[in-house]
């Protein structure tokens, strides 16, 4: 087993069309490393291709070339072993209404060929707090309950990576919350985990390396804190003693902004000025300071200048 827990080199997903036109090409070639134990954003807008090349891994979409290894094994050459080792929790809520949770984990183990003694659907009902709906029907679970139950789904068959699809999309901030701990508990206990999210705050905390894609083309793959750094724009907000007259210009700023009577935000490029050299800029037009915040560049701040630097070339 290499470093990587997931490879992948070259993928490429062209949908047919009707005719002769050309159909829509989802994915252009995407090749990056998922590394072995660590937790991995997978960003991108609605419509990026993330979850083309999540149901590609999942067995679910036939790619149109290019390679993918999971765990060391072929998705191609390799099918069995490679669907064995990854455990897929869907953005959507999916299982039988009808049945209990103890019976969706015990169906799944089944499906995967694990006879009744080397079952875990005990200890992970345990896992994800569940035991005490064991016997309850499935439909009568709250949404962090189904979702909780997804992921004790995608490990019944121990696999050593786990994929969330936007896991945390549409649950409340105390459920998440449950959700992110389930989530770092598996990770600390040698499980991969692969995560897709809109709330980027999310996987800035918990991601220790994020790709993005964007129209199918990885846009950066780096350390989340390597990623974060990259942002070169900061935001001051400034206070004055006076209302304003308007927003102050100079060329040194970015963007200047009269947000109440007295409160200006002034964008600026760290790299040419300094927070100091603002608010003295500020008070040459005749302001005298009396706060000053400043906001640090965070992973949002990189994920829309490079999804737009994406979307311009």
């Amino acid at each position: 087993m290499s470093e990587a827990a997931i490879e992948i080199r070259d993928l490429v997903k062209q949908y047919a069309a009707p005719g002769n036109a050309p159909g829509k090409r989802a994915l252009k070639g995407v090749s990056f490393d998922v590394p072995e134990g660590k937790i991995f954003g997978l960003l991108g807008p609605n419509g990026a291709g993330k979850s083309t090349l999540i149901n590609i891994m999942a067995g679910l979409v036939t790619k149109t070339s290019g390679t993918v290894r999971i765990w060391g094994h072929d998705i191609d050459r390799d099918h069995r072993n490679a669907k064995r080792t990854i455990g897929i929790v869907p953005q959507e809520i999916v299982f039988d209404p009808f049945f209990t949770p103890f019976e969706v984990l015990e169906n799944q183990a089944g499906m995967y060929g694990i006879t009744r003694h080397l079952r875990r659907s005990e200890e992970l009902l345990r896992a994800v707090h569940l035991t005490d709906k064991r016997d309850a029907y499935a439909r009568t679970l709250s949404g962090g309950m189904k979702r909780r139950l997804l992921i004790a789904k995608a490990m019944v068959h121990s696999p050593p990576i786990l994929v969330l699809d936007e896991p945390t999309a549409g649950v409340d901030v105390e459920l998440r919350r449950q959700l992110w701990e389930l989530v770092g508990e598996l990770n600390a206990e040698g499980v991969t985990v692969v995560l897709t999210t809109h709330y980027l705050e999310e996987a800035e905390q918990l991601c220790e390396r994020i790709a993005i894609i964007n129209h199918g083309e990885l846009v950066t793959n780096k350390p989340t804190r390597e990623l974060v750094n990259m942002a070169r724009e900061k935001i001051v907000r400034i206070t004055v003693d006076k209302d304003l007259a308007g927003p102050p210009m100079e060329a040194s700023f970015i963007k200047a902004e009269v947000v109440d009577p007295r409160t200006l935000e002034i964008t600026y490029h760290r790299d040419s000025s300094s927070a100091g050299q603002v608010l003295a800029l500020v008070q040459q037009h005749g302001y005298a300071i009396e706060d000053v915040t400043t906001r640090e560049p965070d992973l949002e701040d990189v994920f829309v200048q490079l999804t737009m630097q994406a979307a311009a070339a």
